[in-house]
């Protein structure tokens, strides 16, 4: 984890000027069936995308707020990362995208019977989206709907 002191001196000022959003707190969600008969689904904002799709725009003010299906049954080393936020360590991901997208953490459990099964396509999000209007109000709807579609029952969410 780093800590605010030990960033450069612009990422410093940046992250105390930065207007926090603050949202109201929300009663958790409560599982109704046992997690050996759940599919789950990770939903990861480390800027992960499949091959074939389309990178991430960097250059958008407040960030991209889209989102990437990720398949499933897809190796993870095929991932490629476009995060575009230089305030973290980009090594652990590059070095193992399991970092960033567990997935085959996740076929281990579905293997040992831990969870019921691996959701048919994951969600991969841009983290750094400094502006999140838009993300609330048009991605996260989608998303939601997605896995919905999926049958997943639970979405463990793996925050970069």
């Amino acid at each position: 984890m780093v800590r605010i002191a030990d960033m450069d001196l612009k990422l410093r000022l940046f992250m105390r000027g930065y207007p926090w959003r603050r949202l109201d707190e929300t009663a958790p969600a409560h599982r109704v069936k046992d997690l050996a008969a759940c599919r789950v689904a990770l939903v990861s904002s480390a800027g992960l995308v499949a091959p074939g799709q389309e990178p991430y725009d960097s250059k958008i003010k407040g960030g991209d707020w889209s989102w990437r299906s990720i398949p499933g049954d897809i190796d993870v080393r095929s991932l490629t990362e476009h995060h575009r936020s230089d305030s973290w360590d980009h090594k652990g991901i590059e070095a193992d995208r399991n970092m960033g997208m567990p997935l085959d953490r996740l076929r281990e459990l579905a293997a040992a019977g831990v969870i019921g099964d691996v959701a048919p396509r994951h969600i991969s999000v841009m983290g750094s989206v400094t502006a999140p209007g838009r993300f609330i109000r048009k991605t996260v709807p989608e998303i939601v709907e997605a896995l919905t579609a999926d049958g997943v029952d639970i979405a463990l969410m793996v925050p970069v």
